[in-house]
Formats: C-alpha cells, sequence, structure tokens
C-alpha cells in the first residue's frame, strides 16, 4: 500500500497542537527521560557521524515505552478517557488513539515526523468496530515512511518496532471487509477527536467513535 502525505510539506509532521501538545512539560520530561536512556546510542552516533543511528535508537525506546508502560484502557480496565499527549503520560492511560498521540508527541518532540494513521478492523461477520488507530514514522536517511503500532500486547496481540516488516497488532483482513487508510495525517482525524471529546467513559466511548473514515 502506498502511504500518502495529507499535507505536502513534513515540517507539518513536527507540529504541536491541541492534543500532540509535545511542548507540555510532562512530555519534555519524558523525552528527556528517553534520551538519557539512550546516551550510548548517542554517543556512537554523534562519533560516527551516523545522526540515523540515534533517531532510530530514541524512536524505538519511544516506541517501547508507550506500548509497554502505558496500559490500553481497554486491557486495564481503566474507564477514563484520555485525548492530549501530555494526559495519556500523567495518567498512564489510553485507547489506540490516545497512545498514538502520545508516541507522535515524543517522536515530534525529538524533531523525528511523525503521522497519525488509521485502519477499519471489524469482526468475522464483516461487522466494523470502532476505527483503529496507530502511527508513521519518517526516519532520517529513509525516504518512506514506516508504520507502527503502539496498542499494546497481550495474547493474540504480537506488535513490534519494525523498520523493515510492518508488525503491526492488526494485519487487516481483506475477506472481512477490513481496510488500512493510506493518507498520513499531520493532526488527529475530526471524527476521531469527536469522538474522544464526547465520551465520559471508555463504554461511551466505544459508542462516540467512528466505524469508518
Amino acid at each position: 500500500m502506498e502511504l500518502i502525505q495529507q499535507v505536502p510539506e513534513l515540517f507539518a509532521y513536527l507540529a504541536a497542537d491541541e492534543v500532540i501538545d509535545h511542548e507540555h512539560p510532562l512530555v519534555r520530561d519524558a523525552v528527556a527521560d528517553l534520551r538519557s536512556n539512550t546516551a550510548d546510542a548517542y554517543a556512537y552516533a554523534a562519533a560516527a557521524y551516523a545522526y540515523a543511528a540515534a533517531a532510530y535508537a530514541y524512536a524505538a525506546a519511544a516506541y517501547a515505552f508507550v506500548r509497554e508502560a502505558i496500559p490500553h484502557s481497554a486491557d486495564s480496565g481503566d474507564m477514563r478517557v484520555a485525548r492530549r499527549a501530555s494526559d495519556v503520560l500523567a495518567t498512564r492511560n489510553g485507547i489506540c488513539h490516545s497512545k498514538s498521540h502520545a508516541l507522535a508527541a515524543l517522536l515530534r518532540a525529538a524533531g523525528i515526523p511523525t503521522a497519525l494513521c488509521y485502519q477499519r478492523l471489524g469482526d468475522e461477520n464483516g461487522d466494523p468496530g470502532p476505527v483503529h488507530g496507530l502511527i508513521a514514522v519518517r526516519l532520517p536517511g529513509r525516504d518512506r515512511w514506516d508504520r507502527q503500532d503502539p496498542r499494546g500486547n497481550k495474547p493474540g496481540i504480537d506488535a513490534h518496532f519494525s523498520l523493515d516488516e510492518e508488525r503491526l497488532a492488526w494485519p487487516v483482513r481483506p475477506e472481512f471487509n477490513e481496510v488500512d487508510y493510506p493518507v498520513l495525517y499531520a493532526a488527529p482525524h475530526p471524527a476521531v477527536l469527536r469522538g474522544l471529546r464526547s465520551a465520559e467513559d471508555r463504554p461511551q466511548l466505544w459508542r462516540t467513535l467512528p466505524t469508518a473514515l
């Protein structure tokens, strides 16, 4: 599938906004911690003039942090609805969209272009569920976007940070009317934001999120 930038200018995928609020102190503190934890990779990269290696190390660490340290609220049973990246970091809680907002903020704050992208998933009867959110990253030295899914693993889901081949939570099944949306959004899709804003708790959120874009 060919991924399509919604906005031609790459700098749009570095911007902060109301949801991807990477200028917030909580996000900046998390970035500093991640950079400290990958200091050896940064030192090696500086010595070898390999900025791309440092960016990869940071991106992989940020992905692992969001996937592992922030439970998906459907797995943890948390009823709260987090929308902004800073809220996700503060509550250590969020659904796929929220976790994608947090990862996008951590990556953009480090100067790594990051897009939001979506899938339409369903059940084996072809009935759709809420649209699923993930991200795509554009690392230095690569002329392509690579999708990553920080949803969080559990039995039956084994997603990993990967540039060689996609390791997403759910590869789509066309026979069940599932779809990979090719558009790379610079900001969260308005329909997704409406769903997040209008839900008072997670059970209501499943009813307010769109089932298609």
